[in-house]
């Protein structure tokens, strides 16, 4: 049986340059599924036209003829189509207040909405993400920041050298830049007046272990957060970084005293708990942030503690690489997203305002919020060789039967937030917000 997709065009950003299938993917959906790829051309894209049409796509703007179409990012609410089923990250299961007029749009047109997000095994963990990416796109600005702040400051270092994750042909030159640095740091060692330099890594998920991935190529000393106040710089430090992970028992406390920390009551009753990181906070250079955050839950960061922190001198605190983006969410000074052209901005503890760049008084702060667009190749690589084994189910699937009837592989009808127009019943809760 012949079928179709469409691959749509991104439009939210012109940064934007992902891909949910590949060139690659698209040939074997076609040779050996008969599912017929339409691209709509795209200037940016990380992947040509030409090799979308070696591949056997059918590159055309109207993707009318295509019953199911996917994308990466949200979609402009006129460009929706009655009845037909969208795939991508849609942003809306928080109730995010700017997406709520585009699910509207879905759920008047009678459309069906399938969230990459959702989609999961039947242990709940996640299987179709860029995380990962996002961890290693996220760690190299994060590293760029600091080597100029660094510089800023009257300390160079070999961190300098690293470029923005766009400016690499692909992700193994990005890694062989940041190892050449690393092997620069152990033979120059470091300024003796930005020793110890402390990274503390927030989160151990697929975001984390992204940015250890770059950060693993330093001369990385790992450091368990509690040890944390005794180290001390000089000559013996100036040859290493030292790194911690930053656990749920890091960043929160029972409410009442005494009271043993219990991770899973934590998840359960976050109403029970308060925030405790703003007492690692002065030992760290860099905070790397890749924890998952909703408003039930205590900031990591919030503005008192970075004006204590900043009203006691000039801390050793340079630069927040918060990766996951949420604004004024576990990183408070998280006050806007940033371009991939414009990364940082320092935001001052004292007045809340930013100004673009790495100079001045505060932290610097990195909030690019579609970081694997930064390595586009390789993250819709990796994002494609796991979705495309479910698209022939998708684009076979009949939505027009009723829900608890529709035949798709259980990881993806969990991924199911609208169905024929209506939200399905793991995602009623979502009526509060529309």
């Amino acid at each position: 049986m012949q079928c179709r997709i469409g691959i749509r065009r991104e439009d939210k950003s012109c940064w934007e340059r992902r891909v949910p299938v590949t060139p690659e993917d698209a040939r074997s959906l076609k040779d050996e599924h008969g599912v017929e790829v339409y691209v709509q051309p795209s200037p940016s894209r990380a992947f040509s036209e030409a090799e979308f049409r070696a591949a056997g796509a059918v590159m055309q703007e109207d993707l009318a003829p295509c019953p199911v179409i996917f994308g990466v990012k949200e979609i402009p609410l006129e460009q929706f189509a009655p009845g037909k089923t969208y795939v991508f990250f849609s942003h809306v299961i928080k109730g995010q207040p700017y997406n709520m007029p585009m699910l509207q749009r879905i759920l008047d047109l009678g459309c069906n909405l399938i969230d990459y997000e959702k989609i999961a095994d039947d242990q709940g963990r996640r299987l179709i993400f860029f995380g990962r990416f996002a961890g290693i796109a996220g760690a190299l600005e994060t590293l760029w920041a600091l080597g100029r702040r660094l510089a800023w400051e009257g300390a160079p270092t070999p961190l300098t050298a690293i470029r923005h994750p766009h400016a690499y042909r692909d992700l193994a030159e990005a890694k062989a830049a940041v190892a050449e640095v690393g092997a620069a740091i152990r033979a120059e060692r470091l300024p003796e007046a930005v020793t110890p330099l402390v990274i503390g890594v927030a989160g151990y998920g697929n975001v984390a272990r992204g940015a250890w991935e770059i950060l693993d190529l330093l001369p990385i000393k790992s450091i368990e957060p509690e040890a944390l106040a005794a180290l001390e710089g000089g000559a013996s430090a100036r040859h290493v970084i030292y790194a911690s992970t930053f656990r749920e028992e890091h960043m929160v406390e029972p409410l009442t005293p005494g009271e043993p920390f219990d991770c899973q009551r934590y998840y359960d009753h976050p109403e029970k708990y308060r925030g405790i990181f703003e007492r690692y906070l002065p030992y760290l250079s860099v905070l790397v942030n890749g924890i998952y955050w909703d408003a039930r839950y205590p900031r990591l960061v919030t503005r008192e503690s970075l004006r204590a922190l900043y009203g006691q001198g000039t801390p050793r605190l340079k630069v927040i690489g918060d990766i996951s983006c949420d604004i004024e969410g576990s990183i408070e000074c998280t006050v806007r997203a940033t371009e991939e052209d414009a990364p940082v901005y320092v935001y001052d503890p004292f007045t809340g305002q930013t100004a673009d760049g790495y100079a001045g008084a505060g932290p610097v702060v990195m909030a690019v919020d579609i970081l694997p667009a930064e390595l586009p190749r390789d993250a819709s690589a990796e994002f494609s060789a796991v979705l495309a084994p479910f698209i022939p189910a998708i684009a076979r699937a009949d939505f027009g039967a009723p829900f608890e009837q529709l035949a798709l592989p259980p990881a993806i009808k969990r991924a199911v937030i609208v169905h024929r127009g209506t939200l399905t019943p793991d995602f009623r809760y979502i009526e509060q917000y529309l």
